[in-house]
């Protein structure tokens, strides 16, 4: 069925939505350092260093926050203008992974860190301060084992690596005229039957004339 044509059909419309203040993509790296990160069990085993082949680990974010926003003067393009400081608190959680030789892989555990960072945008008070990553990985970059000294694990320093886009909103109410939304034609569809086809046979063991040597 042919959906009836709207076009022309224009109203003076009121929208919600948000305003992007500003806007920028940019990449972090942040270093941490896990000391004595006890050697994991296999099996109810505690494993040894010479049982560890490679140590691997993936990161989580959680949701950030914004500590505080401070206004600072600039010129760009011969023109004075206010922008804002914007310290950002980022909360992550890295997982350790031990491989084996005999490749076999465990968790050794889940670390909480947070890291701080400031970025200049136009930020003023009232609008939100919103951080998506769209990328983010870790890897390990140091790692030191001692299972002979009590109390000392794997001593690890990893390396998390993000892509980040980084936006400054407020919500806003706009006034436009648009043209209504029009559905798509129906795509046609027609069903075919299919051919009747022989199936598979099996001469070598079935039927036979029933000769016998």
């Amino acid at each position: 069925m042919q959906a009836k044509n709207l076009k022309g059909g224009q109203e003076l419309l009121c929208i919600n939505t948000e305003k992007v203040y500003d806007w920028i993509i940019n990449e972090a790296s942040f270093d941490l350092t896990l000391d004595d990160v006890e050697l994991p069990f296999i099996n109810g085993t505690q494993l040894t260093c010479d049982d560890i082949d490679t140590v691997t680990c993936e990161v989580e974010t959680n949701e950030s926050e914004i500590l505080n926003r401070e206004d600072r003067p600039f010129i760009i393009d011969g023109t004075q203008i206010t922008l804002q400081l914007v310290t950002i608190q980022k909360n992550f959680e890295v997982t350790i992974f031990v491989t084996t030789t005999t490749g076999a892989t465990v968790e050794a555990g889940t670390f909480p860190f947070t890291r701080c960072e400031q970025v200049v945008l136009c930020a003023p008070e009232g609008t939100d301060v919103n951080v998506t990553y769209t990328d983010v990985d870790c890897f390990v970059c140091v790692f030191n084992c001692d299972d002979v000294t009590p109390g000392v694990g794997i001593d690890l320093g990893v390396t998390v690596r993000l892509c980040q886009s980084i936006q400054s909103t407020f919500p806003v109410t706009l006034e436009l005229v648009a043209d209504f939304c029009q559905p798509r034609d129906i795509l046609p569809f027609t069903p075919v039957c299919p051919t009747p086809t022989i199936p598979p046979q099996c001469p070598v063991l079935f039927p036979t004339n029933g000769d016998e040597d």
